[in-house]
């Protein structure tokens, strides 16, 4: 009798047998497994996926996150920080300063209990105005950018969709916002308003100085989102799946948010992200000008400018909170960038 598993005994596609009917094939054959495999892992991703999967192997994006996590991680724990060891931010220690008002020990006063040392003149523990400062800056960052985005959005979609004297309206808005100098924009508005709502006898709360500054951060840093987007609805306006809901009766408001903007999110996210690290060193420059964060809410750039009179004697002072804020701008645009390559379709990374 024959033996029949040789593979030339094998059927081939289309072959009969005996009897005329039609042999079935067994598709899935060790052969082409790996095949099947490999098409099974890249078939049917969508962008944000592909982004994804390019984000986690860059490793500079996963150590940027990392860092950015444990940092918003110690300034959300703030007051949990405060409790477990038994101090706030504000609490002076002057039995730890000399008769200058200098930390005693070395380095600025570090010890078991002050890991990082003390602050020259009013003896606050600078671990705890570090932690602190960090969730002012984050915050008045974060906030600021979201408001400023907001707006660029809205106000991009829309200059890129009317056309016409709208959108030309628009852009003159844009061009005069530009024209403004910031910083000198600021030392007038900040004071103007506060006046308006306060006497010159009168407490300002840190919480209003916090909302204006944020305020203000928003009204002057819309402007380049708003071009960007614009000039992404411009570039879609004409596409197909646009023009075939008009067709269907699409309302304007469905074309703008429900066709245009999930199209364009990918620049806007990368906007977003390398907005925060630059209000975070405006934030910390308005307190050389005085019109930064008050006392007593701790403040990473308020602290840089109380310690310019003290770098000679307490150089620490200084390099704590330079130090935070140079990890913190660096760690945001260094994940801006890893973020902007892996979003980008023709990115090789």
């Amino acid at each position: 009798m024959r033996k029949t598993d040789s593979a030339s005994d094998v059927p081939a596609a289309g072959a009969t047998d005996g009897l005329g009917g039609t042999v079935a094939l067994e598709v899935n054959s060790p052969v082409d497994a790996p095949i099947e495999a490999q098409k099974k892992e890249f078939v049917g991703r969508s962008p944000g996926q592909l982004a994804w999967l390019r984000l986690k192997r860059d490793r500079t994006a996963a150590i940027s996150a990392i860092t950015l996590v444990i940092l918003g991680v110690i300034a959300l724990l703030a007051p949990v920080i405060g409790k477990l060891r038994g101090m706030s931010a504000t609490q002076p220690f002057t039995d730890k300063l000399n008769d200058y008002a200098m930390p005693l020990g070395y380095a600025g006063g570090m010890n078991s209990t002050h890991w990082l040392g003390l602050e020259p003149g009013n003896g606050r523990d600078i671990l705890m105005q570090l932690v602190y400062g960090m969730r002012t800056s984050l915050l008045i960052a974060f906030a600021s950018a979201i408001v400023a985005s907001t707006i660029g959005v809205l106000i991009g979609v829309l200059a890129g969709y009317a056309r016409g004297w709208l959108d030309s309206a628009i852009n003159w808005v844009i061009d005069l916002t530009l024209a403004f100098p910031f910083l000198i924009f600021a030392l007038a508005v900040i004071p103007i308003v506060e006046d308006r709502f306060f006497g010159a006898r009168d407490a300002i709360p840190a919480s209003f100085r916090v909302g204006l500054i944020i305020a203000t951060f928003g009204m002057f840093s819309w402007t380049y989102t708003a071009r960007l987007v614009r000039g992404q609805v411009i570039a879609l306006r004409e596409r197909e799946f646009v023009e075939a809901a008009r067709a269907a009766g699409a309302g304007t408001q469905h074309i703008l948010f429900r066709q245009l903007l999930p199209n364009i999110w990918a620049p806007i996210l990368v906007t977003l992200s390398l907005n925060v690290p630059a209000f975070i060193t405006t934030e910390a420059a308005l307190a050389f000008v005085n019109i930064g964060v008050i006392e007593p809410t701790p403040d990473l750039g308020r602290m840089i400018f109380n310690s310019i009179a003290f770098v000679a004697s307490d150089p620490w002072y200084t390099l704590w909170p330079g130090m935070t804020i140079f990890i913190l701008v660096l760690a945001f645009n260094l994940l801006g960038d890893s973020l902007r390559d892996a979003l980008d379709p023709k990115s090789t990374r």
